[in-house]
């Protein structure tokens, strides 16, 4: 009997799971530390050659919320790392300074096909109007990923000059980059309307309701000019 009552306490205790200690990563993965450096600090991480790649990121992460003009050298010359250049364009997008501006337009000459497409997107977020010129060159850029990108970016900047340089694409270019040029225009004549350009917006929606204009596109074209005419807001 003695040992009858003693096996059920056997079995329950090898059934128990033991409790492992939590996992400590090593120092150079270690977030929590850089989340509590001030700006001067990441920027010098940035510049250290011998941090890690993760460390990197997560100083240019916070540097997205943190960082000011002191911070866009360092992470403009993270653009053309492989690696990082995603993270330098998270930290440098948020920076309220026109230098972030500056680096971005700069580094359009300086790398190519993802990395070229990565700074076009931040661009268009920045909606930065001195980049319309050397966007609009690149509509017809061997790469069409990057021509696809550069006429979002273009979409999203708006205004008159960019309207020009889209509805001049909507004439030279051909497939895919050209039903994205269309995309652009679209938004782009959003913004004109949204900017008061109401005119040039009707004249971009004209463009895109020709009939070799992918249907969508152009559809919703019409659409724009029938909301613009019957606005309650347009001129009498």
């Amino acid at each position: 009997m003695q040992n009858t009552r003693q096996q059920p306490q056997a079995a329950a205790a090898k059934q128990e799971p033991k409790q492992r200690p939590k996992p400590v990563p090593p120092p150079e993965f270690q977030a929590e530390k850089i989340d509590k450096l001030d700006p001067a600090r990441l920027i010098d991480l940035l510049k250290d050659p011998g941090a890690t790649t993760f460390q990197k990121a997560k100083a240019c992460q916070r540097l997205a919320s943190t960082g000011n003009k002191e911070a866009v050298p360092a992470l403009a010359a993270l653009l053309s790392d492989p690696r990082l250049a995603h993270y330098a364009r998270y930290g440098l997008e948020p920076i309220p300074d026109s230098s972030a501006d500056d680096a971005l337009r700069d580094g359009l000459g300086k790398v190519k096909g993802r990395l070229l497409v990565g700074v076009i997107n931040s661009i268009g977020r920045r909606k930065d109007t001195k980049a319309v010129g050397a966007l609009a060159e690149l509509l017809y850029d061997e790469d069409g990923e990057v021509a696809e990108a550069g006429a979002a970016a273009l979409g999203s900047i708006s205004g008159p000059q960019a309207a020009n340089a889209l509805q001049d694409g909507l004439g030279r270019t051909k497939g895919a980059v050209r039903t994205a040029v269309a995309a652009g225009g679209l938004v782009c004549a959003e913004g004109l309307l949204a900017q008061g350009e109401r005119n040039r917006a009707l004249a971009l929606y004209d463009a895109l309701s020709a009939k070799d204009v992918p249907k969508p596109i152009r559809l919703a074209a019409m659409r724009g000019i029938i909301a613009a005419e019957t606005s309650l807001n347009r001129p009498r």
